[in-house]
């Protein structure tokens, strides 16, 4: 048996929640995904029927109350990313209160509320008495509640097509999930451009914020397609998208850390990058590599002064240093070091492979969605002249 199976699913049959709800059609090309029954009283219900929602153990805790325990897609230790998101529907005109409580970890993400036209808001919260969960207060009528922006393997479809519409550059399938779901990518630049940047994204589920500023990131990339001259970007900006779509915490289908395989290659996912690299002409080297995630602060973690070249320190000089505080709505530290010695992070093994450059671009869980998307713009107008201090 996968050990992927969700502890959710033996807290439902413990439980003895409903019947199963509808499930929407899949997105275009997508396998479907069970959905965790609709949890009900009598004037108000809670969903898990779409792409990204997190099935969670719900119980009825009055005829306006529910409980949530949000649970992390395999047994702990995992990460503590606690994602969660649902629909609901309340008849009336009072609030719905739903609880969270959670396995494995304590609350992390401020929810964001939509009405399901496309805007995101913050929603408050209030701590439960005894410490462990925070009550949600939903307004009456319909609504969708998720611990950050939910955006799904078509949200970066859509985005593919609007480059490959600015660039004339087309996507392709690097490979296959578990589920069968594609793993995309879009080449911008010459082919036979001798310089390669690997822009990775989306390797953990819950980072939404890092997906935010790597759309904006390629989205300047996009606009300078003509003028890239000798260097071509291999740009990958959902990595795990069985993750995704499932809802999960951390791992892709196979309930591994897709940040931790790069080297081992035990996983479809990585697997297809690492067999595109190996079939570049010889004549193209990747020069650097760039890996877009989220945490509690925007940061970069770099290599330290021990391991970085006297090129590697003049790059860095060139594109982050000095910029701390002069990006408005994303200010930023520099973590010189090895954040996770040992394992198999993106950002090791492309520098040990390569020797290049290879960063994590963090940006905050609550940083400033403007200016993490004007930050990001900036940084990539501002890459291609860095890349220059590394030919001297």
């Amino acid at each position: 048996m996968r050990r992927a199976v969700r502890l959710t699913a033996l807290l439902a049959l413990a439980t003895g929640l409903g019947a199963c709800a509808h499930v929407p059609p899949p997105e275009p090309d997508q396998p479907p995904v069970a959905a965790t029954p609709a949890c009900r009283s009598a004037a108000a219900s809670l969903h898990f029927d779409f792409v990204g929602a997190a099935p969670s153990a719900c119980s009825v805790e009055g005829a306006r109350a529910f409980g949530l325990l949000v649970t992390p897609e395999h047994a702990p230790p995992i990460n503590p990313s606690p994602w969660y998101a649902f629909r609901y529907e309340a008849e009336g005109g009072e609030p719905l209160a739903v609880t969270l409580r959670y396995l494995g970890a304590q609350h992390r993400y401020a929810p964001k509320w939509s009405d399901g036209a496309g805007e995101w808001r913050d929603l408050p919260v209030e701590p439960e008495a005894d410490g462990k969960g925070v009550i949600l207060r939903l307004p009456a009528g319909k609504g969708l509640v998720a611990a950050q922006e939910i955006l799904t393997p078509g949200d970066t479809a859509n985005d593919l097509a609007r480059w490959s519409a600015a660039t004339g550059a087309q996507p392709f399938t690097l490979g296959l999930s578990h589920d069968g779901r594609p793993v995309d990518a879009i080449r911008l630049g010459r082919a036979d451009a001798p310089r390669l940047v690997i822009l990775l994204g989306r390797q953990h589920p819950p980072e939404v914020t890092g997906a935010i500023a790597m759309r904006a990131f390629v989205d300047a990339l996009a606009e300078q397609a003509a003028d890239l001259g000798d260097v071509q970007f291999l740009i990958v900006p959902m990595l795990n998208p069985d993750g995704v779509t499932r809802g999960h915490w951390r791992a892709n289908r196979g309930a591994k850390d897709l940040n931790r395989d790069w080297g081992l290659f035990t996983q479809p996912e990585t697997r297809a990058v690492k067999a595109w690299l190996d079939a570049l002409p010889q004549a193209v080297r990747p020069v650097l590599m760039v890996d877009f995630h989220s945490t509690r602060a925007n940061l970069f973690y770099v290599q330290g002064p021990d391991e970085a070249s006297a090129a590697q320190q003049r790059f860095r000089a060139a594109w982050l240093d000095g910029r701390e505080s002069a990006l408005p709505g994303y200010p930023f530290t520099i973590e010189p070091r090895n954040a996770n010695p040992g394992s198999g992070t993106a950002k090791n093994w492309f520098f040990e492979n390569f020797a290049i450059p290879a960063y994590t671009y963090e940006v905050a869980d609550d940083a400033d969605r403007v200016g993490t998307r004007a930050a990001a713009r900036a940084l990539a107008d501002s890459l291609i002249p860095a890349l220059d201090t590394l030919e001297r």
